[in-house]
């Protein structure tokens, strides 16, 4: 089998390399050059020390070995994705579009179709059922990405291949202090996958500037402070405020009037819910609910489709709840409070085994 391994040169997917010639493949690494760089030739991708662990990786086991650039698809779909909603006031995750448009997208285009399959280091599985193949939890539910994961569609995740989808984290260093491979010891990557060293507030300043505002309590109406644009915050916001007297959390934003509403106390009850509203949702392999839709849509008409497990960011825990269809919505009620419900995050469903990844839609 012809095989396309992604490594970044952190150590998950170093140890992916060491399985698949264990499993006795031969696979031709990639390392995808996917950093920012705008018109004005701004451009930060602290790549070198990642190439040259990644280099030693292929000599090491004798894998061939590619550089390649996907800088301008990820300006052209990942960066103007960020900035464009975090200008509507919405929280975008571009490591979702990165997986669904990037590597498994642009990557596939361009390099990934002359393989068979795509290995990477996520913590995920594949699992085959009835001659489909599903997205699958990891076996280390504190490290499981098919959150990120939960934009993919059917021809992606039948193409991938999750090799430490089995194994514990620790099992994986293990592996690669054994194999005394450079990246052993090397801290898991933080931050959004585009950014590099750079801090994401200065990101966010480059593109949008500042525009002061001001920050009101939500329950008195009474003024407690200034931000300097509603965009430098996310609905459950805690940190980073520059209020005293708190803990303050950020409940609402008025995108017009360019004002944050806080409220106060450790788990006020105003930025908590139980109803998250998905749009634009797509399911990844089968709706499993496909005898219970309607050939038309009918925008009011309530289905019940039965029980859910769903996180609505990348979390080890599960929510469970109900999922609804109200016309082209699917309606999440939640069984236990959501802290911080953020329109333009992403709502990921599984089965209420928590085993299956199902599909996903946008926050509304």
């Amino acid at each position: 089998m012809n095989i396309a391994a992604l490594v970044s040169g952190g150590v998950d997917s170093s140890v992916v390399v060491y399985k698949l010639k264990e499993a006795g493949y031969d696979p031709t690494i990639f390392y995808i050059r996917i950093g920012m760089e705008d018109k004005d030739g701004y451009i930060d991708c602290p790549a070198e020390e990642d190439i040259e662990i990644t280099s030693y990786i292929a000599k090491k086991y004798g894998c061939k070995f590619e550089i390649v650039s996907l800088h301008k698809e990820y300006w052209d779909n990942v960066v103007s994705y960020t900035i464009e909603n975090v200008k509507r006031g919405l929280t975008p995750n571009p490591d979702m579009m990165c997986n669904k448009l990037i590597k498994f997208g642009s990557f596939e285009k361009n390099w990934g179709h002359n393989f068979d399959k795509i290995a990477t280091g996520h913590y995920a599985r594949t699992k085959e059922i009835d001659g489909k193949t599903f997205l699958a939890t990891a076996a280390d539910h504190n490290k499981d990405q098919t959150y990120f994961l939960g934009q993919i569609n059917y021809v992606q995740v039948n193409k991938l291949m999750f090799p430490i989808g089995d194994l514990q984290k620790s099992e994986v260093r293990q592996l690669a202090a054994s194999e005394k491979l450079p990246s052993a010891q090397r801290k898991d990557s933080q931050g959004i996958c585009f950014l590099g060293k750079i801090n994401y507030n200065d990101f966010i300043e480059r593109y949008l500037g500042v525009k002061p505002g001001k920050i009101i309590e939500l329950e008195t109406g009474k003024v407690v402070g200034q931000h300097r644009g509603y965009w430098f915050h996310t609905i459950g916001q805690r940190k980073g405020l520059g209020l005293s007297g708190g803990p303050w959390f950020v409940i609402k934003k008025d995108i017009e009037e360019n004002i944050i509403y806080v409220s106060r106390g450790y788990d006020p009850q105003t930025q908590y819910g139980n109803v998250l509203n998905l749009g634009a949702f797509s399911f990844i392999s089968e709706n499993p609910w496909k005898e219970q839709f309607d050939d038309i849509i009918i925008p009011e008409k309530v289905i019940d489709l039965g029980e859910i497990a769903f996180k609505n960011r990348h979390t080890p825990e599960f929510s469970t709840g109900k999922l609804q269809r109200i016309g082209d919505v699917f309606r999440i009620i939640s069984d236990q409070k959501i802290q911080g419900i953020a329109p333009g995050q992403f709502g990921v469903i599984y089965d209420k085994e928590q085993e299956l990844c199902l599909g996903s839609g946008i926050i509304i």
